[in-house]
């Protein structure tokens, strides 16, 4: 029986599409240029840091980010980025009696915008916020801590193989594999992926009658 879920946040909760053209749009890159970019990288398992870089050789990304939260072009979030299953799925995990956890690789100001939206999560928390990112190990350790149920009894819901499914399930986590992003969507029928994960779901509504088995 599954007592909680855990959800990452890029692609999952959230759509990306406002991160990577305000990248565009400052970087002055065209739109379409970078996001062929992330598609590569996507291909190759590489970070997504790394479109960036190819398109700006020897950006400095942290520098960047830095320079555009200055001028008050930093990270932003609201209420037209969530995807449209989001409110309604996790409501209704929560009316199932499931804990909610939304846990992802984004910045601790992410984590702060995610729990301005009042979602309907027990605990909002990102790796900035903890300082450890997936897919390292101790990120998984405190998805354990805070899940508070066995690991056995915790889904990990996400799209990307290496930094999701993987690592998940290494931690004795169950895995959820979400179709949905270029992640999801590209690597979603790999051997590997399917042999991993638990499930594999197309929409966070999927997630209810998993529950409720």
């Amino acid at each position: 029986m599954i007592e909680t879920i855990v959800l990452d946040v890029g692609e999952t909760i959230t759509r990306d599409d406002r991160y990577w053209t305000s990248w565009a749009d400052w970087l002055d890159i065209p739109r379409h240029t970078l996001s062929a970019l992330v598609g590569a990288v996507v291909a190759r398992g590489l970070d997504n840091a790394e479109a960036l870089r190819l398109a700006r050789p020897g950006v400095d990304v942290a520098a960047e980010y830095d320079a555009r939260e200055a001028a008050g072009r930093g990270e932003h979030l609201d209420e037209s980025d969530l995807y449209a299953d989001v409110r309604p799925a996790l409501a209704a995990l929560r009316q199932a009696g499931v804990r909610v956890i939304i846990a992802g690789n984004q910045t601790a100001r992410v984590g702060e915008l995610l729990r301005g939206l009042d979602l309907p999560a027990d605990l909002i928390v990102t790796s900035g916020d903890w300082g450890v990112a997936k897919p390292e190990p101790a990120f998984f350790e405190r998805v354990i801590e805070v899940a508070q149920s066995e690991p056995g009894a915790t889904a990990y819901v996400g799209d990307h193989p290496a930094n999701d499914v993987y690592p998940a399930k290494a931690a004795g986590l169950r895995v959820a594999h979400l179709r949905r992003g270029p992640w999801g969507c590209l690597w979603a029928d790999d051997p590997d992926v399917v042999a991993a994960a638990d499930w594999r779901i197309d929409s966070l509504a999927d997630l209810i009658p998993i529950v409720s088995r």
